[in-house]
């Protein structure tokens, strides 16, 4: 596989940092050795058009929307261009955090309580607390996230505006964990899903939000985090456990919380998560001793239709 296209782009509310995926992926695709070329898909149906580029293959860089959550997938292998990633099923099911959730249940990984579409406040209150979480299902990099320590009736309808306006959709409620970011990446090698380094998510002020994604500096970033050897096999564990039980493929990313007992509550699984210079399969992948060039070919070399 030596012409490659890098999908990117869309036109959702993760664009641009799409876009940065893009570049990052296609200059270190292109040090690898491969014929590539970046392709900013603005629409769907444009991705038509790549049949008759003769392309061995695509990476998809594509964050949130259709880009991730299946369609552009499903596209692809109906087109059967061979892509990298996690398929259309997959790609759909860890895009939707409320029905991914209890996949993870069922796998044995903790997940917090949580409530779908939720409308009356007594019954957050209820069910899951007033220190709570609002987001859409859907979509990521924290857009329409809120993080509400004291509930309201008004601080709660405020949310769901926001969550809804943020991706048209359902939305979830979720209890707020306390204790410290932490994600890993898992990739398959050699038929074998295996955990990358954990890595701990320190932002400087406030919490893990689109601006400490993506400003460089916003953000310390420990890796490999500084864990006890059985917390950090246990966060690998539950990352690989959660990438088998979506039927992901080729690499993700999960996202957890880890409380002060050393309890880890697992949020969701990117199926195509960020390659940018601030991204954290990058450097998750570094910290093992794998350069971005490297790995993007690994991952190239397992697209399948």
């Amino acid at each position: 596989m030596k012409r490659v296209a890098v999908l990117c782009g869309g036109d959702g509310r993760e664009r641009e940092v799409s876009l940065r995926s893009g570049k990052a992926v296609t200059d270190a695709l292109a040090d690898a050795g491969f014929e590539v070329f970046m392709v900013d898909l603005l629409r769907l149906g444009d991705a038509d058009s790549l049949k008759r580029s003769g392309i061995d293959g695509a990476f998809i860089a594509m964050h949130g929307d259709w880009g991730e959550g299946g369609q552009l997938q499903a596209k692809l292998t109906e087109l059967g261009i061979p892509y990298t990633g996690s398929g259309s099923h997959a790609s759909a099911l860890a895009m939707d955090k409320w029905e991914a959730q209890k996949f993870f249940a069922r796998a044995g990984i903790p997940v917090p309580k949580s409530i779908f579409l939720p409308r009356n406040y007594d019954d957050v209150v209820r069910e899951i607390g007033r220190n709570i979480v609002v987001k859409p299902c859907a979509g990521g990099s924290t857009v329409g996230v809120s993080i509400i320590p004291e509930l309201t009736p008004q601080n709660l309808n405020d949310a769901l505006n926001l969550a809804r306006e943020s991706y048209a959709g359902e939305v979830m409620a979720e209890e707020y964990i306390p204790g410290r970011e932490i994600t890993c990446p898992v990739w398959e090698k050699d038929g074998k899903t295996e955990a990358l380094p954990v890595i701990e998510i320190r932002p400087h002020t406030g919490y893990y939000d689109y601006s400490n994604k993506y400003t460089k500096g916003a953000t310390d970033y420990i890796v490999p985090a500084e864990l006890p050897d059985e917390i950090a096999a246990m966060i690998g564990d539950y990352a690989v456990r959660a990438h088998e039980a979506l039927g992901c493929r080729g690499y993700s990313r999960a996202d957890f919380r880890l409380t002060e007992d050393g309890k880890a509550y697992i949020l969701e699984v990117n199926t195509a998560p960020g390659m940018t210079a601030t991204s954290l399969v990058p450097k998750a992948a570094k910290a093992k001793g794998i350069s971005m060039s490297e790995f993007v070919s690994a991952i190239m070399s397992m697209a399948k239709v």
